[in-house]
């Protein structure tokens, strides 16, 4: 079992330690889709990548075509987020969470048409939904810790803005702080994330990774140091419990840890109800 599972697990624990601390961000922002969004423009980059855009960019630059694609993952997500920092405004009828589902609605249906030039279309459309967290090779894992790691620094080197933005935005705007650009800068840092995330988990997965610890986290406190350890502990066990029932079902991996991270939140609110009764 731990040979054939290890390396999702440490993949898992990986995309936990990164997620759960951007996960607290995107709940406290109130842009809970943006996750959705950029993991679905990534996967229409990777799509498209995968259709002979790759090959095209290697042609002219020195570079191999799994490095093309990422790159071309990358450029979509910068895209998307140059596009949600400018889109953070205060209207009446016109929320951001609506652009954020028009950039989810148009680049899922992208991906879909790029898909339907390729004889294993439907296949490939499956993949970047449900991932290939099973299949994640060491090598895989390496480069992305590295790349989680970098961006971690950053994220510590910069946290009270980031945290001030995300938790305290009046105050935030009292500073006279250039909120576009600390968007812009949050969600490029977000969007490589994702690139790498769903490459190897998967929109679904990637999105339960985010969302769901985070949710777990502000049911019980709204303090910070608490926030990150409570989504951390909980991505956590989540993480391993469905790992483990996917092996013992020989059920595809994705969709049974999606659901066991479900199971968490459910026990997370009757745990908050149980607290509350008292």
């Amino acid at each position: 079992m731990l040979e054939i599972m290890l390396p999702a697990l440490a993949a898992s624990l990986i995309l936990v330690g990164i997620h759960g601390y951007l996960g607290i961000h995107i709940i406290a922002r109130g842009v809970i889709f943006v996750d959705l969004a950029l993991a679905q423009v990534a996967a229409l980059g990777w799509a498209a990548g995968g259709l002979g855009l790759a090959a095209q960019v290697a042609a002219f630059l020195p570079v191999t075509e799994p490095v093309a694609a990422y790159a071309i993952g990358i450029a979509a997500t910068l895209l998307a987020a140059a596009l949600f920092s400018l889109t953070r405004m205060q209207h009446r009828f016109v929320p951001q969470e609506a652009i954020i589902g028009i950039v989810y609605v148009v680049a899922s249906a992208g991906t879909i048409l790029l898909a339907a030039q390729s004889p294993r279309g439907s296949e490939h459309v499956e993949q970047l939904l449900t991932g290939s967290l099973l299949w994640v090779t060491w090598p895989q894992i390496w480069k992305t810790a590295a790349i989680y790691a970098m961006i971690g620094v950053i994220h510590w080197t910069l946290r009270k803005r980031f945290f001030t933005i995300s938790l305290e935005p009046e105050r935030a705007a009292e500073q006279r702080w250039s909120l576009r650009w600390w968007d812009f800068l949050f969600y490029a840092l977000f969007g490589v994330v994702v690139t790498s995330s769903v490459h190897i988990a998967g929109v679904l997965l990637v999105f339960s990774f985010l969302v769901i610890p985070a949710v777990i986290a502000f049911l019980f406190t709204d303090r910070p140091a608490r926030l990150l350890g409570i989504a951390w502990t909980t991505g956590t066990a989540a993480a391993v419990v469905g790992l483990y029932a996917s092996y013992r079902t020989d059920l595809p991996t994705g969709p049974v840890v999606v659901c066991a991270f479900a199971a968490a939140l459910v026990v997370a609110f009757g745990v908050r109800a149980v607290r509350l009764a008292r």
